[in-house]
């Protein structure tokens, strides 16, 4: 037996014990945990999103003048250049046709259009994309409101959809994956598992690192963590999630001794 008592009711992913118990668990019961976990992080996610970032997405569409737009791969910007449209802890938003670097925001992601692209500024690094030739953008007020109107639910409930799929889909791939250096754990230091067990140790394994991301994102949207805690913190999850595989297979009972019969009893 194993030093500790085998858990024998699995309803949590918290604790490596709490984990241990899906080995003796149904796959039905994974499932639906695994549910309530990518649900709650699909939540965050949402909330992060509407709160943290669509506000100042409004406040930049109430900042637009009459008239622009993006033609020919050229922005058409008929008012002042730098100009800050919005600002917010997460997000801000900046014309500057010149890229001059003349105005800056404390932001943790600071989009400036330019004359020809959009420049993204982040703590670590600067990306640029440049307007698409082939295209027209709306780039004021009349036309981009009613447009992000329609879009903005829309882009909620994607979002929540693609989080929830996304991670059901990742935890029974990467399971799939997993689940064979934990039944060799279990072999070597002979615990009673079989192959299925070891995929929904597995799977089970995967959704601490899950909930301690949804946890470090929701202190993030509400200034707890800032943005380089947070990549920590998603660096950490999968550091976890290897943790929890070595370490929750420890909390299963032993294999018992294998007797054999012998075969010169109840002979005639």
């Amino acid at each position: 037996m194993s030093a500790f008592t085998e858990p024998a009711f699995a309803w949590e992913p918290i604790t490596p014990r709490g984990v241990a118990a899906f080995a003796r668990a149904s796959f039905e019961r994974l499932f639906v945990v695994q549910a309530i976990v990518a649900l709650l992080a699909a939540t965050v996610a949402v909330w992060t999103l509407s709160d943290g970032i669509y506000p100042t997405i409004n406040e930049t569409i109430a900042q637009l003048p009459d008239t622009g737009e993006i033609r020919a791969g050229h922005l058409n910007w008929p008012d002042d250049s730098p100009v800050l449209l919005a600002e917010g802890r997460i997000l801000a938003v900046i014309v500057d046709l010149d890229h001059s670097g003349n105005l800056r925001s404390p932001a943790d992601f600071q989009f400036e259009f330019g004359r020809n692209s959009v420049r993204i500024l982040t703590l670590f690094g600067t990306g640029e994309i440049f307007y698409p030739p082939g295209y027209i953008v709306a780039a004021n007020q009349t036309d981009t409101r009613p447009i992000w109107g329609a879009w903005a639910p829309d882009i909620l409930g994607l979002t929540a959809l693609g989080v929830f799929l996304g991670l059901m889909l990742v935890w029974m791939v990467l399971a799939t994956l997993y689940c064979l250096p934990v039944w060799l754990t279990c072999l070597f230091s002979n615990r009673d598992v079989s192959l299925g067990a070891s995929w929904r140790v597995a799977g089970a394994a995967l959704m601490p690192g899950a909930l301690i991301v949804s946890l470090a994102l929701a202190l993030y949207e509400t200034g707890g963590l800032d943005v380089l805690q947070l990549s920590l913190a998603f660096g950490l999850h999968l550091i976890i999630g290897w943790v929890y595989l070595f370490l929750s297979p420890m909390f299963l009972n032993r294999a018992g001794p294998k007797t054999r019969k012998n075969p010169f009893l109840n002979r005639s």
